[in-house]
């Protein structure tokens, strides 16, 4: 008798593939307004940097020391590149497509791009006037062939690599490589145009209207520049060495990080032959790393910051309201003293947050803050609230995460800024990253004390809080607060995981977070088996643990409902056939990024939230947090929500074993039910009361 195969796993990175395919799909949707639309290309093509510079650099690397993939794969390091590769360049055909279908949409709102080749004698002008009085002084030309080696080439820039030669004197060819100097000038610059146009030139393109003038004088009159960028492994390689200061570790491999290896290299299609080839050579790059060809626009990054006000077709987000009970004039600890409260990012304003650490920074009762931070808003008014405790007599430890992916330098600079007023800070454990997100404060109430503080699932960033979906809890419950406490112990006294193991109420990665939930999911089989009411619902960014994906196969073998909301990397199979019914699982791209972790079991009617994604790295190497939601209204309160979504037939994308992103289809009778829309409605409806 033939054995029956069992369900293995999708390659993760070729699902990580298919949710940037969903975040393109959304740049392609002419329903979603114009300036969203050059928004989305702009995720897309960050996504696409940041995917390069860690997984495919990771793979290379494998490949390079002859590792195999971790027992979850079923494909070797070069079939997984060479499967990228053939993906990432249909992509990028797509991509070009959907560019080409928004500038025909702008063109209709007299919005145009124009070249340095398209500008009339008035722009002209004014081009020139801005390159002599912004632009020059801000340019380096590199000489390529007079060098004895390729200098350094950020991967966060794009260059203009340039042809100079005579039209006299075929024997006066040279290469030169400009830095365009995004970081210096915006990348756009508006130009009045005929019949009421807005123009926009592009800041590379202002460079090669302005070649002549830093190149002439050397003999050369033709001029071509293509815009190429190069995209280095960026993994840190953080040694274990303990007796070596994290600090310098970390800034020695920053710097190390700027020095990666070249993982990719993408140009401009009608840049001159010669040129690339020398380009290549000088990379050490081969025709084998990906070399990808594109249309003349890179860095698409900067679209996210396109200048908002001139396209009519706007984002029509609605705007973050303050939850009723957090409403000013409040004594925000007081109302913590009675009930819990649940803040939805970004429908509820963050402003709360602040307010909650501002208020307890003057309250003359409180003596203690401790608090976490990943990623921060650049000009970060928690800091500032933090600063203020400090100077306000409260004793204040932060305890910062260095190693947080492309936030490492901001953070180090906080960390400085921090130390500096007396905060204490502290930097996190040598082989584990602290990604939870939680906030204890300590108050004089009489002759005893009272904790106070919240759980999250996002970071404390006012910046992306107002487009990534989360949800924080605020309160005073003595079980959560006490294991708050407890986290914080063992971060203080890294040696001593006690505190971690009395925690009754958290769970904490990577101590029994994993464990937990199997448990939980075998429970529901056997509730589901007894015949009682039993289903799942999680809801996470990305989905890639061995042990739980297999837990919830057999779920699936016994038909107990499941159903996954999963915004990025799902690698469970949805479909079997021993299995009764298809896991059903589904991804939602829209205007906010569902950033959330909630996972719900029907049986016992528990719900959680987490700042942990089921995956390898949040379960086993990060401090990660989990909270039981025990207050029955709130419990409710997120389960509508996660109704909501599962409702979703706007913007849900069914996610299968062919991993083909089709829109989830409802009868024709059932009418559009988007659910980032209808869930702001649903909280803007909840009465509160406070008695």
């Amino acid at each position: 008798m033939k054995k029956k195969e069992k369900p293995g796993l999708l390659v993760r990175d070729i699902s990580w593939l298919s949710f940037n395919a969903r975040v393109l799909q959304e740049a392609g949707d002419p329903g979603v307004p114009l300036y969203e639309r050059l928004r989305f290309l702009g995720i897309f093509s960050n996504n696409l940097d940041e995917f390069f510079r860690v997984r495919v650099a990771t793979l290379n690397r494998m490949l390079r020391i002859g590792k195999t993939m971790p027992v979850n794969a079923e494909e070797k390091p070069a079939e997984i590149l060479k499967n990228i590769h053939s993906i990432v360049l249909e992509q990028q055909t797509e991509f070009e497509k959907i560019y080409n279908d928004v500038q025909k949409q702008l063109a209709k709102e007299k919005i145009a791009f124009v070249t340095n080749e398209q500008l009339s004698a008035t722009q002209q002008e004014l081009v020139k006037t801005y390159f002599n009085e912004k632009v020059r002084t801000n340019l380096f030309p590199i000489m390529i062939e007079s060098v004895p080696e390729l200098p350094l080439l950020s991967d966060r820039a794009i260059y203009l690599a340039c042809t100079l030669s005579n039209a006299e004197n075929s024997f006066m060819n040279s290469y030169a490589l400009i830095e365009v100097p995004t970081q210096a000038l915006p990348r756009f610059l508006i130009l009045p145009g005929p019949r009421g146009y807005n123009n926009i030139i592009l800041l590379e393109d202002i460079i090669r209207f302005g070649l002549p003038d830093l190149f002439t004088q050397f003999g050369f009159n033709l001029f071509e520049g293509s815009i190429i960028k190069v995209t280095r492994d960026a993994e840190l390689d953080l040694d274990v060495d303990l007796t070596t200061d994290v600090i310098q570790k970390l800034e020695k491999s920053l710097k190390n990080r700027k020095k990666g290896k070249a993982v990719r290299l993408v140009y401009d299609k009608q840049i001159n032959k010669n040129l690339l080839a020398y380009l290549v050579k000088l990379l050490n790059l081969t025709k084998k790393d990906p070399l990808i060809p594109g249309s003349r626009i890179h860095n698409f990054k900067d679209f996210m910051g396109f200048p908002e006000g001139i396209i009519a077709q706007s984002s029509k987000r609605n705007k973050p309201f303050i939850h009723p009970l957090l409403k000013p004039p409040v004594r925000m600890l007081h109302i913590l003293d009675n009930r819990d409260v649940m803040l939805h990012f970004p429908y509820h304003s963050f402003d709360s947050l602040i307010d909650l650490l501002r208020e307890s920074a003057i309250d003359p009762n409180v003596t203690q803050i401790r608090i976490t931070c990943y990623r921060l808003a650049k000009e970060s008014k928690i800091i500032n609230a933090l600063l203020n405790a400090v100077r306000n007599g409260k004793k204040v430890t932060v305890v910062i995460e260095l190693r947080a992916r492309f936030d490492e330098e901001a953070n180090l600079r906080w960390k400085r800024v921090m130390e500096e007023e007396g905060v204490q800070v502290l930097v996190g454990l040598p082989n584990q990253k602290i990604h939870a997100k939680i906030c204890h404060i300590t108050k004089r109430v009489g002759k005893t004390t009272k904790a106070y503080g919240f759980v999250s699932t996002g970071n404390l960033n006012e910046s992306t809080a107002r487009i990534y979906g989360d949800h924080c809890l605020l309160t005073s419950n003595k079980a959560i607060m006490a294991d708050v406490a407890r986290v914080f112990q063992f971060i203080e006294h890294q040696h001593h995981h006690a505190p971690l193991k009395a925690c009754k109420t958290l769970l904490v990665s990577p101590f029994n977070t994993r464990s937990f939930f199997h448990q939980k999911i075998q429970e529901a089989i056997k509730a589901h088996l007894a015949g009682k009411k039993a289903s799942i619902i999680i809801k996470l960014n990305s989905l890639t643990d061995e042990e739980l994906i297999h837990a919830l196969y057999k779920a699936a073998e016994v038909g107990l409902p499941l159903h996954l909301i999963i915004r990025g990397i799902c690698c469970a199979k949805t479909e079997h056939p021993d299995w009764p019914a298809p896991i059903h699982a589904i991804s939602i791209v829209d205007e906010y990024l569902e950033h959330a972790r909630v996972i719900y079991f029907e049986h016992d009617d528990t719900l959680y939230l987490s700042s942990a994604d089921w995956m390898m790295r949040n379960l086993d190497h990060r401090i990660e947090v989990t909270t039981p939601i025990n207050d029955p209204a709130l419990r409710k309160e997120l389960f509508d929500m996660l109704q909501a979504q599962l409702k979703e037939n706007v913007k849900a994308r069914a996610l299968n074993n062919l991993q083909n992103n089709g829109y989830i289809k409802s009868p024709k009778a059932t009418p559009a039910f988007r659910s980032q829309i209808e869930i702001y409605e649903y909280l803007r409806q909840i009465n509160y009361f406070t008695s």
